[in-house]
């Protein structure tokens, strides 16, 4: 995506080209909304965000200036709810994705909240700013020798029961250690025996999710991150985790934001009481993963920069080099850059 180019004054007084983004996904890469909440709503303040490329290190500078959205994903929102008028006096909008897994027994995530927490954190969170903009995210799902699919469905059981009237949507994904190198040594090292997914146990979960939805009388969306596998006949879509749909539905007052969507809307009048949306363009982020339905957003993210330490991440090639740069980070928290 080639954003709009503005001229910004960086800290040091020079005049530098940044890119601005109109929506901002923080983020994959790693949890800002854990651990680098101050960080980010300083650098809001400053205007701007210097990111490093992954693959070559090359830095560039965001820019903040035409920015309408903001994507937050966590396993912690917590020290993030104490910013959030900031983002309603600046007319900002955003959304959450927030991973709720269970995994306390097994200690995969040795450094996240215990689940009840995380749940109370959600429910706070829900409250605050409305239940369709925080989305249940219980990713990944893990096979091991000790928890088979009964084991996944009873912790998601336990976590939805609690959350049926805080949120509208569970999205969920299947462990794909296979594919990511990082994730596979990780699990190898701390000596957790996985087991892959297949077709017959990714139905087994389905199947009993929907179960689940209907005994439990539950009114969310059912969806999958980025799955290649159509369980449509269980009633789960492919979900867009940074959702042109969601965001029509949640903000259409913002001119700004629709027309970067390419949407018009019709306001409903005497000869069309409902009002008309159309679509005008696919707004697919083709930088992400084929079987991903996201649209196009700026992560401000960098791997190896998230303290939770979950044995299964795919963001940080070691623990020890994930320390590292937080340590970095706390010893400079003004700094341009996460690290």
């Amino acid at each position: 995506m080639n954003w709009n180019k503005k001229k910004i004054q960086a800290t040091n007084g020079l005049i530098i080209e940044a890119q601005a983004p109109v929506i901002i996904s923080a983020s994959r890469s790693t949890d800002i909304p854990a651990f680098y909440s101050d960080w980010f709503f300083q650098r809001l303040k400053e205007g701007y965000v210097k990111w490093k490329n992954p693959f070559n290190g090359v830095p560039l500078y965001v820019s903040f200036q035409d920015t309408r959205l903001i994507v937050f994903w966590s396993k912690n929102h917590k020290p993030l709810i104490k910013h959030l008028d900031y983002l309603d006096e600046k007319n900002i909008n955003y959304y959450f994705q927030f991973t709720l897994n269970d995994y306390d027994a097994e200690k995969f995530e040795p450094r996240v909240p215990n689940v009840q927490a995380r749940i109370e954190t959600f429910v706070e969170l829900a409250e605050k700013v409305g239940k369709e903009k925080v989305i249940w995210r219980f990713d990944p799902l893990i096979l091991t020798d000790k928890i088979g699919v009964e084991e996944l469905l009873r912790k998601v059981e336990n976590i939805g029961n609690q959350l049926k009237n805080h949120t509208d949507k569970l999205v969920f994904s299947f462990a794909d250690i296979g594919i990511y190198r990082k994730v596979q040594n990780n699990l190898r090292n701390n000596s957790i025996p996985y087991q892959e997914f297949n077709e017959r146990t990714m139905n087994e979960f389905a199947e009993g999710l929907q179960r689940l939805k209907s005994s439990e009388k539950w009114k969310f969306e059912l969806a999958t991150c980025a799955e290649q596998i159509s369980l449509g006949k269980y009633g789960i879509v492919h979900n867009k985790c940074i959702d042109d749909d969601l965001i029509i539905k949640l903000f259409p007052h913002d001119k700004v934001l629709m027309d970067f969507l390419g949407v018009k809307i019709t306001p409903p009048d005497m000869f069309n009481p409902k009002g008309t949306i159309e679509k005008k363009r696919k707004n697919k982020d083709n930088g992400q993963r084929d079987c991903c339905e996201c649209i196009v957003s700026k992560d401000i993210g960098e791997y190896n920069t998230c303290p939770h330490l979950c044995e299964y991440c795919y963001a940080n090639a070691n623990k020890n080099i994930a320390l590292t740069n937080w340590n970095l980070h706390k010893q400079n928290p003004d700094n341009e850059t996460i690290k």
